[in-house]
């Protein structure tokens, strides 16, 4: 399956591009699933997504937690927590 990748703040100046179309093994089915994947991937992506769990997501549009499936997405945005003050 492939999946448009959207990245942003320091997600994105880690993985070193905005977004990127990623073509998924069978066994990424979820965002927990794909974290490992991206992970795992590269120098790039280990820093990036080495601390799984500050990572939130945006499936389509739709903020999801970690074991969101993946089936039918289009888009999964990647980022820090949000902060604002």
């Amino acid at each position: 399956m492939a999946l448009n990748i959207a990245y942003f703040a320091w997600v994105r100046e880690r993985m070193g591009a905005a977004e990127e179309v990623v073509e998924l093994p069978a066994d990424v089915t979820d965002l927990t699933a794909l974290l490992a994947f991206l992970a795992g991937r590269d120098e790039r992506g280990a820093l990036a997504f080495a601390e799984p769990q500050r990572i939130r997501a945006a499936i389509d549009g739709v903020m999801m937690g970690p074991g969101a499936p993946l089936n039918g997405a289009r888009e999964v945005a990647l980022f820090p927590p949000v902060t604002g003050g």
